[in-house]
């Protein structure tokens, strides 16, 4: 379960902008998927992607994923710390790019759900949380697949981060 969310978000269709072509992010995606338990690969694609000049926010929010995984992978405690922190400042870059980006919101989520609350990187869950089902309620899913649709609800249901009323919502998708 702690790494299904990276299935979901992998799956879904995305709004590449002009400048990606969409066979290129179908290959990150691939390579996301053996990433999270992959050092090297986790590395590789992250060189690759921040030589992307100007890359579009759903790529800066793989970027971020992926510094999410050097932290997950690093051995060393500042190393970790450091990466969390730069996941979060590219996921906010990200999301400064297209705030109402539900596949980006919920990479944060995610990440943020995971990250222990004590190191102080766990303080958009709520914002996020909100944003996310009102994005449910109002049925504003942008590129987003019916399959990550239902993962998304079914993995926030899951973090038993939403109110009842909120996993009321999030039923309906399931």
């Amino acid at each position: 379960m702690r790494y299904l969310f990276i299935f979901f978000f992998l799956t879904a269709t995305i709004h590449t902008g002009k400048s990606m072509p969409v066979d290129y992010v179908d290959k990150v995606k691939r390579a996301m998927v053996q990433a999270v338990n992959n050092a090297g690969i986790t590395d590789s694609l992250y060189q690759q992607l921040i030589e992307i000049k100007n890359p579009p926010a759903i790529i800066l929010g793989y970027m971020g994923t992926l510094e999410a995984l050097k932290a997950k992978h690093s051995w060393n405690p500042y190393n970790k710390l450091m990466y969390v922190a730069r996941s979060q400042k590219t996921l906010q870059k990200a999301l400064a790019l297209e705030p109402q980006n539900l596949e980006i919101r919920f990479m944060r989520f995610s990440i943020q759900h995971f990250t222990p609350p004590l190191l102080g990187y766990s303080k958009e869950l709520i914002t996020d949380r909100q944003i996310i089902i009102n994005q449910f309620k109002q049925k504003k899913f942008g590129q987003t697949k019916p399959d990550l649709v239902r993962g998304i609800a079914e993995f926030m249901i899951s973090t038993e981060r939403c109110t009842r009323q909120e996993e009321e919502v999030l039923k309906r998708f399931t």
